[in-house]
């Protein structure tokens, strides 16, 4: 449904946090690619920051020069209940969520307006479903989390996939993701926060267990996979429990197309043992000192907020993420590749989520949803045309 029938706003969209790192790129892409006459503002705490940003788009796009800006702290929940009230979409990407989305996630589920983000803090979703989940729906909010490299790329990576296979069977959907790039510090910050709350990430994921719905004649599950060789890709496979997983077995879940008996596993890709070692006990090790509060800080420091690669070196990332669905009798290997994954095609991702809910015929849905059940077809379509590629490398009959 497209939501033109909804209350007047003074926006469609507004993007808060728009002049740290992701922020500003994410602005530039809406300064060059909003279609004319969508009424977008940006917001943050500092109207400095804010009027500089927006020199930087009139530098891109003349009409930038008049763009609204909104003050606003993620802390202050009035600021933040007239923000959302203002706009029909409410990106956000100030992060660590944990800390700053709370409140941007109940002004949006109490005023009806559709959110997105960049979270991959499982966490923080867990609570947001339990909080505001069923105000949303009473709303038609649209609360939807991970618009960008979390986890856009394997969650309609694996809507494409399941797309390729039968209907009606049950179905197994292995992702390979592989990539090169860094971390920005807000990043980095949200990474360490969320490795630093082992014991409530574990109660928020048992609380949403408690209200979350049985789901009734079908199966969806995302185990963890054992570490492997992977003959597929001729790849060393290790398994990241990451929040992709999690957000790909929740679209199966609401999706009958993806069958009465679903399973999603998640690996990093890595071509050479020695790496695939070398990789593990470094993020055992960074795991372990985010436990440590003092260490966690130390780790924080070497990258602050609001820093990132420059041009140069994010113009040499890319990711890819390959995937191997069967059921049916029929295996189909498809893939998803982009460039420059933390920050570029972040920012397009997240911009396009945002153009997408504002002005896309979609369908009727409400509360916390994944891109796959809230924007589906007509994300993956933006996608597409924005340059992000979703292909069939192959497909094999007669596995059963």
């Amino acid at each position: 449904m497209n939501r033109q029938d909804a209350p007047q706003r003074a926006y469609d969209v507004v993007l808060f946090g728009a002049t740290g790192f992701v922020g500003a790129l994410t602005a530039e892409y809406l300064a060059e690619h909003a279609p004319a006459g969508c009424r977008w503002a940006i917001a943050g705490r500092d109207t400095r920051k804010l009027e500089r940003l927006r020199d930087r788009l009139a530098a891109l796009n003349p009409d930038c020069a008049k763009l609204p800006l909104l003050r606003a702290d993620a802390t202050d929940p009035e600021a933040v209940r007239e923000l959302a009230s203002a706009t029909r979409v409410l990106a956000t990407t100030v992060g660590p969520y944990v800390w700053y989305g709370n409140e941007l996630v109940a002004a949006c589920a109490e005023a009806g307006t559709d959110y997105v983000d960049l979270t991959g803090e499982p966490e923080f979703v867990d609570r947001t479903y339990v909080d505001h989940d069923a105000r949303a729906r009473e709303t038609g909010a649209r609360i939807v989390h991970a618009c960008g490299f979390d986890s856009v790329p394997a969650d309609l990576g694996a809507y494409f996939t399941v797309r390729q296979l039968p209907e009606g069977v049950p179905l197994t959907v292995d992702g390979f993701m592989s990539g090169g790039g860094l971390f920005s510090g807000g990043t980095l910050a949200s990474a360490l926060t969320a490795l630093g709350r082992g014991p409530q990430t574990l109660s928020a994921a048992r609380d949403r267990r408690l209200h979350e719905p049985r789901l009734l004649g079908r199966r969806a599950r995302g185990p963890v996979g054992a570490p492997r060789f992977s003959r597929e890709t001729g790849t060393w496979a290790l398994p990241l429990p990451t929040l992709d997983p999690r957000i790909v077995t929740r679209s199966a879940a609401a999706l009958e197309r993806y069958g009465p008996d679903f399973r999603y596993r998640h690996y990093a890709s890595v071509a050479h043992l020695p790496v695939a070692l070398g990789g593990v006990a470094a993020v055992g090790t960074v795991a372990a000192l985010a436990q440590v509060p003092p260490a966690r800080r130390w780790l924080m420091s070497r990258w602050e907020p609001g820093q990132g690669p420059d041009a140069e070196r994010r113009a040499r990332s890319w990711f890819r993420v390959r995937f191997v669905g069967e059921g049916g009798g029929r295996r189909v290997f498809t893939e998803v590749s982009g460039g420059d994954p933390g920050y570029g095609e972040t920012a397009k991702m997240l911009a396009e989520s945002v153009l997408c809910l504002a002005h896309d015929d979609l369908p009727t849905t409400a509360g916390q949803l994944t891109t796959a059940v809230a924007m589906g077809d007509a994300l993956l379509d933006r996608l597409q045309r924005a340059g992000i590629r979703f292909r069939v490398a192959d497909v094999r009959e007669g596995r059963g």
